[in-house]
């Protein structure tokens, strides 16, 4: 991978950057990304964030080898913080992390979030907290990928403002994940399935208390909730 070649992973990210945009990467490492949205005529201007010296430090030479320095700003800061109200970002992505470490990036800087209409989001796991968090900040989900690659299933969710509605499965599953019912998304969740029951079969005879108890309800639940979703 490099700046003109992505993974197939953040190729899909940037298959959904608005051509014109003005993009910040956050955890950006590289800038492989921007550098490849710039490289062809995608977005105007990008901001490459990163929080650790290592990365950020590889993002500047990359920019500088590039020959970028006038499209691309690299900033040292954490998360959000990298985004100034004077930049007029009006698109994220924030790609490689676990959903729980990218809503606390989302939440911790709102303020950096005003002029942006689109977040492009590619947690390595847990996408459900983020479909939460989307319900509860006035964003709707406009689409959703599930993919392979070096035996990982990834998934990149794209978010615009907006209200919406979803069920128990769908928060957990994704909706437009559901409608496409890809053969990695049945493979995925026959897995999960699988390791629930593993995990079920395990307290089956363990003394009752209320733990065991409410984690017995609760994989029972997640089971049928995917069982449903699959049938």
């Amino acid at each position: 991978m490099n700046a003109k070649k992505l993974s197939k992973r953040l190729e899909t990210v940037a298959s959904f950057v608005p051509t014109g945009a003005i993009l910040a990467d956050i955890g950006s490492d590289h800038a492989y990304l921007p550098c490849y949205l710039v490289h062809k005529g995608i977005v105007r201007h990008a901001i490459a964030g990163e929080v650790v010296k290592g990365p950020y430090e590889s993002a500047f030479r990359q920019v500088r080898t590039e020959g970028l320095q006038e499209q691309i700003t690299v900033r040292m800061a954490d998360g959000l913080a990298a985004v100034k109200l004077e930049d007029q970002v009006d698109t994220v992505t924030i790609a490689g992390m676990g959903g729980p470490l990218i809503v606390s990036i989302l939440e911790k800087n709102p303020e950096s979030l005003t002029n942006v209409t689109r977040l492009i989001l590619q947690p390595n796991i847990h996408a459900k907290v983020i479909r939460e968090w989307a319900l509860r900040n006035g964003w709707a989900i406009l689409d959703e990928v599930i993919l392979e690659e070096d035996e990982k299933i990834y998934e990149v969710l794209v978010l615009q403002r907006g209200e919406m509605k979803l069920t128990g499965a769908e928060i957990l599953l994704g909706q437009h994940l559901i409608a496409e019912r890809s053969a990695i998304f049945v493979e995925k969740w026959t897995k999960e399935i699988a390791n629930w029951q593993r995990v079920l079969a395990s307290i089956e005879n363990a003394e009752a208390n209320p733990e065991i108890e409410g984690k017995r309800a609760e994989l029972t639940y997640l089971i049928r909730l995917v069982q449903e979703a699959l049938a």
